[in-house]
């Protein structure tokens, strides 16, 4: 595998990224065009490169961060970047995997600015793509020569069962009305944070590191995770649609039990018996009523709460990355990596 176009200053999010476009990403391709016709042709709608007819298309591809960790990871611990690239493909089928589901569950009708899978195609035949990219991802992982018959196979399964049981939580939630915050924590580190500590523990891997340093890579991700699904339940509520490619306020008016719903909903304050009158009405909210739902959040607390933890769990993330010793260079992308992930809510 070839790191041309490689930057010996390889030190920002944004080189990052996009090398990995340019490099993970036919990687990708490859793997997805091994799918079966009515899987390829729904995944790669999914993943922006065709339209709902099956024509070329440049759709938004996805942020890569996944795959950004995995790169960045290997060389942190002195690998050549592009021996990653198997292990990067693996993640992001995983990742895209979970995607297509839950587009599903939540009923989402967007997705980087285009109509969710599940919409065009229906919603049996997105669960199926979705099936098909995660069983493609293991065959991704064994492309790399230094992967097998290491732990990498056990680590991706394990992800993937932390993974489904983060959503099976959060698909329980909508139907309780007493979700605490650290289970909802919980809940956020396995459906989220768990992919990105995967990312960054294979990166190490990769790398040949210690079980130490891949350890606190591991939890350099984990924490990650966490501030990005912080950041993201922020977005819903005050983002721009246009900036996320996806409409503002639809996990309020679904009632979903977000961490910030949840840090709201639990403040003990007036504006969360108001939240939570409105969370226990029969009639459904209508969209007119988000900014009245957005301010009670606010009223609550929970958005500052929300934005403390964030900064708690990027301080958390920077001490594990240190404790990795990272190769020169390599924590300095990192960290910006880091930055540009909490920092789409500024």
């Amino acid at each position: 595998m070839t790191t041309a176009g490689l930057s010996p200053q390889f030190r920002t999010a944004r080189e990052a990224v996009a090398w990995c476009r340019a490099t993970v990403t036919p990687a990708l391709r490859r793997e997805v065009d091994l799918l079966p016709a009515t899987m390829r042709a729904i995944a790669g709608y999914h993943f922006g490169w065709l339209d709902r007819h099956g024509a070329p298309d440049t759709g938004d591809p996805g942020k890569a961060v996944r795959p950004a960790l995995v790169v960045l990871a290997a060389r942190a611990v002195g690998a050549d970047p592009g021996t990653a690239v198997p292990a990067a493909v693996a993640v992001e089928l995983v990742h895209n995997f979970s995607l297509l589901h839950d587009d599903v569950m939540d009923r989402d009708p967007v997705r980087r600015h285009r109509p969710t899978a599940w919409t065009v195609f229906g919603e049996s035949a997105a669960v199926l793509a979705g099936d098909a990219l995660l069983a493609a991802a293991p065959r991704a992982l064994g492309r790399s020569p230094v992967l097998v018959g290491t732990t990498a196979f056990d680590w991706l399964a394990q992800g993937v069962l932390d993974l489904c049981e983060g959503q099976a939580a959060d698909l329980a939630f909508e139907s309780r009305a007493d979700v605490g915050l650290d289970e909802c924590l919980r809940m956020a580190a396995g459906k989220t944070g768990t992919l990105l500590g995967l990312a960054c523990a294979l990166g190490g891997l990769v790398g040949g590191a210690d079980h130490v340093r891949i350890g606190h890579l591991r939890a350099f991700g984990d924490h990650l995770g966490l501030a990005y699904q912080l950041v993201d339940d922020l977005l819903g509520v005050w983002g721009d649609p246009l900036a996320t490619g996806k409409p503002v306020g639809a996990d309020l008016l679904s009632r979903k039990k977000s961490l910030l719903a949840v840090a709201a909903l639990t403040s003990g304050t007036a504006a969360a018996q108001e939240l939570a009158a409105l969370y226990r009405r029969e009639r459904p909210l209508e969209p007119a009523e988000v900014p009245l739902l957005a301010a009670l959040v606010e009223g609550t607390g929970a958005r500052e709460w929300a934005r403390t933890r964030l900064a708690h769990e990027l301080g958390e993330a920077t001490r594990h990355l240190a404790a990795a010793d990272p190769g020169e260079g390599a924590a300095d992308a990192l960290l910006d990596l880091a930055r540009h992930v909490v920092g789409r809510d500024r």
